[in-house]
């Protein structure tokens, strides 16, 4: 009853502000802390059945649960602040959970990078300190196939994310597959100095996926404006799929 009247309450705070002529649009009290709704696609695209057949299993050792980033009217996520256990008020969320994906050509092969969003992340700030993380954190995996078909493509490799570098595998072994989904962990290390995901013979679950392409203008803007690495962790925190990223990131992460 209390988190209905809290999220009631501020529902109505976001109703106001929004409609407010004082405010602007893009203002930063436009979030949905990390309760943003999730996008959940109508009319999915040709090109949606070929990501939706590689869904990543994604199964969850450390940290938080995937969250939604942004909901259709720009609204991000304001994150949670480090405290507490890695899975500290983030286990999962009511309003639905989010998997971002965009893909393209690259030396020939297609590649399909898929992203999860979490209010907080797991990793060393300072060198003196063992445990801690920060506020908002983005992992992203690449799926290679050698043509973008749901039907005749052919999966070639995995490229993802680790801290400053990220894990591969090419090609990806039977026992990392179930169907036709890469089974994928979110993990850190003993330390906790580096937050990424790894390949694994655990089954996980899926998240609704989102094209890129298919978020509003107003999301699209709100994920490549926003500073999600508020608190200056060791390795940036920074939205994979925008546009001055997301070649990078594919460059980056090639595995052949």
């Amino acid at each position: 009853m209390v988190s209905a009247v809290l999220d009631s309450r501020f529902n109505v705070a976001l109703w106001i502000f929004q409609r407010h002529p004082k405010y602007d649009v893009v203002d930063a009290l436009r979030r949905c802390q990390h309760r943003c709704w999730e996008f959940v696609d109508p009319h999915p695209p040709r090109m949606q059945r070929q990501l939706s057949s590689t869904n990543l299993s994604f199964h969850i050792t450390d940290g938080c649960h995937p969250y939604p980033a942004v909901q259709a009217d720009g609204s991000v996520s304001g994150g949670l602040e480090w405290s507490g256990a890695d899975d500290g008020d983030c286990k999962g969320s009511a309003w639905g959970s989010q998997v971002y994906a965009r893909s393209a050509w690259y030396n020939n092969k297609y590649a399909i990078m898929y992203a999860w969003y979490f209010p907080k992340g797991k990793g060393r700030q300072h060198v003196h300190k063992l445990h801690s993380g920060h506020r908002h954190e983005w992992e992203f995996a690449v799926v290679w196939v050698d043509q973008p078909s749901a039907d005749h493509s052919n999966l070639l490799g995995v490229s993802m994310s680790f801290g400053p570098s990220f894990h591969k595998e090419a090609p990806v072994q039977p026992e990392h597959v179930v169907g036709s989904s890469i089974k994928l962990d979110s993990y850190s290390t003993f330390w906790g100095a580096k937050q990424g995901l790894r390949v694994t013979t655990d089954i996980g679950t899926t998240q609704d996926l989102i094209q890129w392409e298919q978020l509003t203008d107003a999301a699209r803007a709100s994920l490549t404006e926003t500073n999600f690495d508020i608190d200056e962790a060791v390795v940036p925190v920074e939205m994979p799929l925008k546009d001055d990223v997301f070649q990078l990131k594919l460059n980056s992460t090639y595995p052949f």
